[in-house]
C-alpha cells in the first residue's frame, strides 16, 4: 500500500500540473476573445503599468487608444507594441496627447475619441500623480493640481464617456486606485484625500449604472513598483511601524497589476484588492479596531521615519 502511494504521487502531482496548464491557456485564450475589437482607452499608458496594459490588451486584439502626456515616450511605446505584434491579429494604436492635470482638454480628448471609433468599450482610469510631504508644507496649490490629476481629470473623462456606453447598454470603467483610497499613510495627505474621493465616486456611480449593464470595476494594489527595483531590507524590524511599513512597500510589480486588469475585465469584478497579508490586515484593522490601528500610525511619526518613495 506504501508503494502504492510513493508511485501514485508523482502521477498525481503531473495530474495537477497539467490541469493548471490548461487552465491557464484557456484563461489566455478566453481573455483575448473578451477584449478582441473592443476599443479600450487607457490613460497614462507611458507609465510602468501603462505600458503593461497596452501590451497586454495589444495582445488580445483590442483597439487600443493610448493616452499620455508625452509624445515622444507615447511613439516609443507605439513602436514597442507594433515591432512584437501580428498585424493580421492585432490593430494600430491610436495615440492621443493628455495630461489628466489641465482638465481643460479632457472633454476635447474623449470627443476625438468618440469621433474616431463611435464608442467605447473599456476606459481604464490609470494616471496617477503623487506627493510626499508634511501637511502643512503642501501648498494649497499642489494640493489642487494632485486633486485635478487623480480625481477631477479621470471624472471628467468618465462622465464624457459614460452617456455612450449607456445608449449602447454595454461598457467598462475600470479605475486602477491604492491602498490609500482606503486608509490614509502619514506625508500623502494630498495624495490619500485624491484616492478616497476616486474610490467614493466610483463606487457610487456602479451602483447608478448597474441597471444598464455597464460595470465599474476599481483595482486597489498597494504601491506599483519600478521593474527593477525591489525595496532594501534595512534595519526594519526596529519597530511595529517599520516592519508595518515595509510590508506595505513592497507594493505590486506592473506586470501583475496589468494581468489583474484583464482578468478584472473578463470577469468583471467589481473589487480588486492586491496587497500581501500586512496591508489587507490593516485594512481590517483600521475598520475594526481604529484606535490600534492611529497608534501604529502615530508610532511611526514620531520615529520620524523617513519614508520611502514609490517609484
Amino acid at each position: 500500500m506504501g508503494v502504492t502511494a510513493v508511485l501514485m504521487l508523482p502521477l498525481l502531482l503531473l495530474g495537477i500540473s497539467g490541469l493548471l496548464f490548461i487552465y491557464q491557456e484557456v484563461s489566455r485564450l478566453w481573455s483575448k476573445s473578451v477584449v478582441q475589437n473592443k476599443v479600450v482607452v487607457i490613460t497614462d499608458a507611458i507609465s510602468g503599468l501603462g505600458k503593461e496594459c497596452a501590451r497586454v490588451f495589444h495582445t488580445g486584439g483590442a483597439r487600443l487608444v493610448l493616452c499620455g502626456k508625452n509624445w515622444e515616450r507615447l511613439q516609443s511605446l507605439y513602436d514597442a507594441l507594433i515591432s512584437v505584434a501580428d498585424p493580421s491579429k492585432t490593430f494600430t494604436p491610436k495615440l492621443v496627447l493628455l495630461d489628466l492635470s489641465d482638465i481643460s482638454c479632457v472633454q476635447d480628448v474623449a470627443k476625438e475619441v468618440l469621433d474616431c471609433y463611435g464608442c467605447v468599450d473599456i476606459l481604464i482610469n490609470n494616471a496617477s500623480v503623487k506627493v510626499k510631504g508634511p501637511a502643512h508644507k503642501i501648498s494649497l496649490e499642489l494640493d489642487k493640481k494632485i486633486m485635478d490629476a487623480n480625481y477631477f481629470g479621470p471624472i471628467i473623462l468618465t462622465k464624457a464617456l459614460l452617456p455612450n456606453m449607456i445608449s449602447r447598454r454595454t461598457g467598462q470603467i475600470v479605475l486602477v486606485n491604492n491602498i490609500q483610497g482606503k486608509l490614509g499613510i502619514p506625508f500623502r495627505t494630498a495624495y490619500a484625500a485624491s484616492k478616497h474621493a476616486a474610490l467614493g465616486f466610483f463606487d457610487c456611480l456602479r451602483a447608478e449604472v448597474e441597471e444598464y449593464d455597464v460595470v465599474v470595476s476599481t483595482v486597489s494594489p498597494t504601491f506599483i513598483r519600478s521593474y527593477h527595483v525591489d525595496p532594501g531590507q534595512g534595519n526594519w524590524e526596529a519597530s511595529i511601524w517599520k516592519f508595518f511599513f515595509r510590508k506595505l512597500t513592497y507594493g505590486t510589480h506592473p506586470v501583475d497589476v496589468a494581468e489583474e486588469v484583464m482578468r478584472t475585465v473578463r470577469r468583471k469584478k467589481q473589487e480588486v484588492f492586491l496587497a500581501n497579508p500586512i496591508p489587507k490586515a490593516a485594512v481590517y484593522i483600521r475598520t475594526l479596531f481604529p484606535e490600534l490601528f492611529f497608534a501604529v500610525v502615530a508610532c511611526g511619526v514620531k520615529e520620524k521615519l523617513s519614508v520611502p518613495e514609490e517609484g
